[in-house]
């Protein structure tokens, strides 16, 4: 995950920060307890496609 891009990217649920888990390929939000995937390189941050943490 290019860090520029993951510098302007928001949790779409709170507004606040994400952070980037490569292992598992997903945006993390701390404060929502949520993670987004990362599909072929595209954040998927739709609250649908999210999972719980």
């Amino acid at each position: 995950m290019d860090p520029k891009m993951l510098s302007v990217l928001v949790c779409p649920k709170t507004g606040g920060p994400l952070s980037y888990d490569s292992d598992k390929k997903e945006l993390i939000s701390k404060s929502a307890k949520l993670a987004f995937p990362v599909r072929e390189g595209v954040p998927i941050l739709l609250l649908d496609e999210a999972r719980a943490l």
